[in-house]
């Protein structure tokens, strides 16, 4: 029954304000000094091409009646021109008008200056702000009528966003105090739009919540759109940039559009509950950057019409999916409340606009009073969540406490077996250490063996070298020794016949036989023979001397310290040793520089030389003996502190995949039982501990180059 009551008196109203307004002249008197020009109250003639003149317009007889609550053409390429009639029934000479739309284009007001002529004042967001007769985002004009005088005045408008031409007329106090009080609504709605915005991001810094960012940019996004659409913008920051007075109104509805997307996006958690909806909600995000760029590109009316396109389809969408959303989420429930206002605030806007509620104050600024209203309850929905968060943070916890008892009453069941099972893989584990102590045990005997068998190689092959070099010697004085002995005998014989001269008579007989026996023994040939085998046994003992000395200066048995030496001796050692190994095809060339003394483990060091020398020469043995070989050594200094020495062949050279692996230990490419593949090791470690380097070159049949780098003190870096 109520709401039956209600729908009738809302009728009757509509019908009573239609009626009152469809006289064809608007007439202000003292009881009624401001009224809204609606319905028949003003004609419009449309002019496709924009090139009629007010003589022209004046002559024509195609206006027609607006038949709606107040002057709305939407997006129209026309020009309109607008004529109305004006009566002052109030002792007041002056009336003003006041268009309260100030996103038009261009307007010019025509009004009578006697004769049947008319001036013009031209207006309008792409005009010289400074030429507005009165300084207001609104277009105010005087309207020079006479106490109880009527005239006709014109307007000519055009815009590429949507027409509409809300007229207040009244006299000069009622018009002041109207645009004081549409001031008041806008200051309003700033202040609580600011107020909202530095709220939220002391939350926002407080929470570190990125849903209180994206609400801070939706606020801000809203209130720069109500702003440009209420002119406020275009009258106190930009309205001498044409580019952003054609701008803003449609990058204010781009950036309210995806400001609103992302914000609902974030609040209600799309992309976790709702993966469908959140693909759409990007297509919308998408469309509003194509809608932008229409706009960068000078189609304002395709955008502005794009972008209403879009907030419609939005705002349906956003209802929807909050609907379906809040049977589950008492967030969304939040929201939805505060979108419906906003909605309804739309609704009864576009309603008034249409005429089927009357054009007041409150349904004027319906559109800030709905957004602010929106902002405050979304603002009371965000506070809310952290209340949701605290209660769903209690009720984990405790959860987990439920949880945490569960598991230590499991832990304590579990704790016997664990205890028994731990101690079998205790024992187990005590078994299999155990086992590798003794394969450790083994492994370390068995390394011991090879490391000592490759000792004994390297002493086998050393002392195979000095018995031959030792043998030849010594063969010298065995060799001399009996040739000798005869040649004694024969001077002893010689000297006996002398001695027996003293018991012959016969002197001369005696001389004759023993210049006889003189010339059998050949007695010159005897001196000769004498000399030559002294010389070969001092030959042979000088030979010995310097294969001992050698196999000293190898050893070194008698320094096991540190030693400053000469490297180009422990070389010659080395090849006086290996003398017996050099193939008959291979030609040793020493090509020493001036090194002077370094210090160094002597006997290490040779044994390094030995290593790469057996290796060298074995790689050109492998080659035969047809062909020349060359084995050169060469020294010199690097940077004043390092001795650097190459062992070069021409033997057969290592593939890349060898020349990796020949300082790993046990590697070898000899047959099994002919080496033990710790010999490069070996050498690796000895220069290694000399703080030195070895680098190989080689490439298969070209042969291998060793570079040592030895720095002169034992402490010194390497070179690189």
């Amino acid at each position: 029954m109520k709401r039956h009551l209600i729908i009738s008196l809302v009728l009757s109203l509509l019908l009573c304000s239609y009626q009152a307004a469809r006289a064809d002249t608007i007439t202000i008197t003292p009881q009624q000094p401001l009224q809204l020009a609606v319905y028949g109250q003003m004609e419009y003639l449309l002019d496709p091409e924009g090139s009629l003149q007010i003589n022209d317009v004046l002559a024509s007889r195609k206006f027609q009646p607006i038949d709606k609550q107040i002057p709305n053409f939407a997006i129209t390429p026309n020009t309109v021109w607008l004529r109305f009639t004006v009566a002052n029934q109030t002792p007041e000479n002056t009336l003003k008008l006041d268009i309260t739309y100030p996103i038009l284009d261009k307007i010019d007001y025509y009004f009578p200056v006697g004769d049947g002529r008319y001036g013009v004042v031209q207006s309008g967001d792409l005009r010289p702000f400074k030429q507005r007769p009165y300084n207001h985002q609104n277009f105010v004009f005087d309207l020079n009528v006479p106490s109880g005088g009527a005239k006709t005045f014109l307007f000519r408008i055009q815009s590429k966003e949507p027409i509409l031409v809300p007229t207040y007329i009244g006299t000069e106090r009622e018009i002041l105090a109207k645009l004081n009080n549409d001031d008041l609504f806008l200051a309003i709605y700033i202040g609580v739009i600011l107020v909202m915005i530095f709220y939220n991001i002391f939350i926002f810094f407080t929470t570190r919540d990125w849903s209180y960012f994206y609400y801070i940019f939706y606020i801000f996004t809203v209130g720069f759109t109500q702003v440009c659409l209420q002119g406020f913008g275009y009258r106190y920051w930009w309205h001498e940039n044409r580019f952003l007075t054609e701008q803003s109104v449609q990058w204010g509805g781009v950036l309210s559009g995806i400001g609103v997307l992302l914000f609902v996006k974030n609040f209600l958690h799309v992309k976790e509950r709702a993966p469908r909806a959140h693909k759409l909600f990007w297509f919308f995000i998408i469309a509003y950057c194509g809608a932008l760029v229409l706009s960068l590109m000078g189609q304002l009316s395709a955008a502005y019409g794009l972008i209403d396109l879009l907030a419609l389809s939005v705002v349906i969408f956003i209802l929807i999916f909050g609907i379906i959303q809040a049977r589950r989420y008492r967030l969304a429930r939040i929201f939805i409340a505060a979108w419906f206002v906003f909605i309804s605030a739309i609704i009864i806007f576009v309603l008034k606009d249409v005429g089927v509620i009357p054009y007041n104050m409150f349904t004027s600024h319906i559109l800030l009073i709905g957004s602010a209203v929106e902002v405050v309850l979304l603002s009371f929905a965000l506070a809310d969540r952290i209340n949701t968060y605290k209660k769903e943070k209690e009720e984990s916890q405790a959860h987990a406490l439920k949880v945490s008892q569960e598991n230590e009453q499991l832990v304590r069941e579990q704790n016997v077996v664990l205890e028994r099972k731990v101690n079998e893989r205790t024992q187990a584990l005590q078994k299999s250490n155990n086992e590798l102590n003794v394969a450790l045990t083994s492994l370390k005997e068995a390394q011991t063996q090879l490391v000592e068998k490759e000792k004994m190689a390297s002493l086998g092959q050393l002392t195979a070298g000095i018995a031959h070099e030792i043998n030849n010697p010594i063969n010298f004085v065995t060799s001399n020794i009996k040739p000798l002995k005869l040649d004694i005998e024969d001077i002893k014989t010689l000297l006996h016949k002398y001695d027996q001269l003293e018991q012959v008579p016969d002197l001369q007989h005696a001389f004759r036989e023993i210049a006889d026996y003189k010339k059998q023994i050949d007695i010159d040939y005897i001196h000769e023979e004498i000399s030559d085998l002294i010389k070969g046994i001092e030959d042979g003992a000088v030979r010995t001397a310097e294969i001992v000395k050698g196999l000293r200066t190898f050893s070194r048995l008698d320094e096991s310290d540190v030693k400053s030496v000469d490297l180009h001796e422990g070389l010659d050692s080395t090849l006086v040793l290996l003398r017996n190994n050099i193939p008959p095809n291979v030609k040793v060339i020493k090509q020493y520089g001036d090194l002077p003394k370094i210090e160094c483990y002597a006997g290490k060091v040779n044994q390094v030389f030995m290593n790469i020398i057996t290796n060298a020469l074995n790689a050109m043995k492998s080659k035969g003996t047809h062909t020349e070989e060359c084995l050169t050594i060469t020294t010199r200094q690097e940077n004043n502190n390092t001795a650097v020495i190459s062992i070069r062949d021409t033997g057969s050279g290592m593939t890349p995949e060898v020349k990796e692996k020949i300082f790993d230990p046990f590697f070898t490419t000899k047959d099994v039982g002919e080496g033990t593949g710790l010999g490069l090791s070996i050498v690796f470690s000895i220069i290694e501990k000399h703080n030195g380097r070895i680098v190989v070159n080689t490439a298969p049949g070209e042969g291998a180059e060793f570079v040592i780098y030895l720095p002169f003190k034992i402490t010194s870096q390497p070179t690189t």
